[in-house]
């Protein structure tokens, strides 16, 4: 009966040494399945820039931490965020335009992030006073002009181009896009709703033809003999003078630049930004992506391989920005761009501009 009794209790103890070995086992994979994790940030983008990829690359091999891309229309990744709602996987939202990101803002998809390492590398102008989006780079909407037909004397203001002298002359595209919604928001800030509708039916009298095409489309119509004068982003030159397709350097080097409002009010300013999305599963590493696009070496590469001027006040613009010479830029908030987007379709919408 004792033999028995031991060979029961030696058996208990092995059973229990078993089941201890099997929970340690199972807590040590646990661990080790942690460690493998790999820290990621998923972005949601409407930018389609070879160099952001390259840039992305960059972040990941630097910090170990891995850029999940997701692309789409600025509208639409908004619209997939919200009705995604506590279940996105969305970490960070960047955009172009400050229209856009000011309707994120608006509609309780972005959330406050800030840290002293962006503060130093953007200015408060371009960063949104609650801290909901910071902007990455930067683009003057200039006059570019046909240099056979037009000097640049003949040029001087937005506002002058509703002289009738441009009757016929004038190209730009549709009131669609958030490039000249956010223009006119400007011109709304600065000298009311009154002047700045009387400035967009003047514009719509001037026309060449019923607005179509992006801002390369108006170049081309120019170089086509169909009109004179168009408002056009500077990083869409740049492009253009350095495409790959020779007809798209023919057609740039036929165009004057003209930066506007220089005695007055100054050129119009825009930039592509992001946020940090509410509710992000990464917000930590979505910052660090933030800081990351806002230093020296990614802002130097936005300016060099894409033409946009930095944010950051410590990097210089590529040489060819610096060859249209320097300019003074609106002083204005750019968050109101966002404030007075609704006014500015209100009135497009009013004149008639498609």
């Amino acid at each position: 009966m004792k033999r028995s009794f031991v060979l029961l209790l030696v058996s208990l103890l092995l059973i229990l040494a078993a089941c201890g070995n099997s929970t340690k086992q199972s807590s040590d994979s646990t661990d080790s399945e942690k460690k493998n994790e790999k820290a990621e940030v998923n972005l949601y983008t409407s930018r389609h820039y070879d160099v952001d990829n390259e840039l992305y690359k960059k972040f990941e091999d630097e910090t170990g931490i891995k850029v999940n891309v997701i692309k789409g229309e600025a509208d639409e990744l908004i619209e997939r965020i919200k009705r995604e709602g506590t279940a996105t996987k969305a970490d960070l939202f960047l955009t172009a335009d400050v229209g856009r990101l000011y309707r994120a803002k608006e509609q309780g998809l972005l959330q406050e992030v800030s840290s002293d390492k962006l503060s130093k590398q953007v200015p408060d102008k371009f960063r949104d006073s609650d801290d909901m989006w910071v902007g990455l780079t930067k683009r003057a909407r200039i006059l570019v002009y046909n240099k056979d037909k037009v000097q640049p004397e003949d040029l001087s203001t937005y506002e002058a181009l509703a002289d009738d002298k441009w009757k016929g002359r004038f190209l730009v595209r549709s009131s669609e896009s958030v490039y000249n919604q956010s223009l006119l928001a400007s011109f709304i800030e600065i000298d009311g709703e009154e002047k700045a509708k009387e400035w967009a039916q003047a514009i719509v009298n001037n026309m060449a033809r019923s607005p179509e095409g992006g801002d390369r489309d108006q170049a081309k119509a120019i170089a086509a003999g169909i009109g004179d004068v168009a408002i056009m982003n500077t990083y869409y030159l740049g492009q253009m003078l350095n495409s790959q397709d020779t007809e798209e350097v023919k057609v740039a080097e036929q165009l004057g630049i003209f930066f506007p409002n220089q005695e007055t009010t100054g050129t119009h300013v825009n930039i592509s930004g992001a946020g940090v999305v509410n509710g992000s599963k990464n917000a930590d590493n979505a910052l660090k992506l933030l800081e990351f696009l806002t230093g020296e070496d990614a802002q130097f590469t936005f300016a060099e391989a894409n033409y946009e001027y930095p944010v950051n006040p410590d990097v210089e613009p590529a040489e060819l920005l610096k060859s249209w010479g320097e300019f003074k830029e609106q002083e204005i908030p750019l968050e109101v761009l966002g404030k007075n987007n609704a006014k500015a379709i209100m009135l497009f919408n009013e004149v008639g501009w498609k």
